[in-house]
């Protein structure tokens, strides 16, 4: 299982102890490449995406791999206890950055710390990426997630439009 932990940094931005220090008694945090792999992130994304099927997830998360998607886990022997679905782009607006498409802690784990490990490891990621910054959309209904955002310093900075085709 890939492990990645560049340097964290503190809210001033000077450089601290690796994340595997600020996090040392935290489950792994890792890529999922393996069907095997994607299949246990399945229980967790469906707890944030009820409308996926289990029978297609695999093949979904390899299609938009293709297209850069990531899917990050972040387990504690054999559970998965959060999982979050990013990828690395660019705008002519942000520069390079990291989008966070999904980022969800499973319910019977939630308040314990794997949200923040886990959002720390994207921030950390998108550094060593090279990313100005990390960015996400979130549902107007999810307040819970709304908190957390703003406690890991998240500025609300755009209202996300859609119109639905379908």
């Amino acid at each position: 299982m890939l492990s990645v932990f560049p340097k964290a940094q503190k809210p001033d931005g000077n450089r601290t102890a690796p994340i595997e220090t600020r996090f040392r008694n935290m489950p792994n945090i890792a890529i999922a490449t393996s069907d095997a792999d994607l299949l246990r992130c399945f229980p967790v994304m469906l707890e944030l995406r009820p409308h996926l099927l289990e029978s297609e997830f695999v093949n979904q998360v390899q299609r938009q791999a293709q297209q850069g998607f990531r899917l990050a886990y972040l387990s504690e022997g054999d559970d998965v206890k959060a999982v979050a679905g990013f990828r690395l782009t660019e705008s002519l607006s942000a520069g390079p950055f990291l989008y966070v498409d999904d980022l969800i802690t499973t319910e019977s784990a939630r308040s314990k710390g794997y949200g923040e490990a886990l959002f720390g490891w994207l921030v950390d990621y998108a550094r060593a990426h090279g990313c100005r910054s990390m960015e996400l959309d979130s549902g107007v209904q999810r307040f819970a997630a709304h908190r957390f955002y703003l406690r890991q310093r998240m500025a609300i900075v755009a209202h996300h439009f859609s119109l639905p085709l379908m």
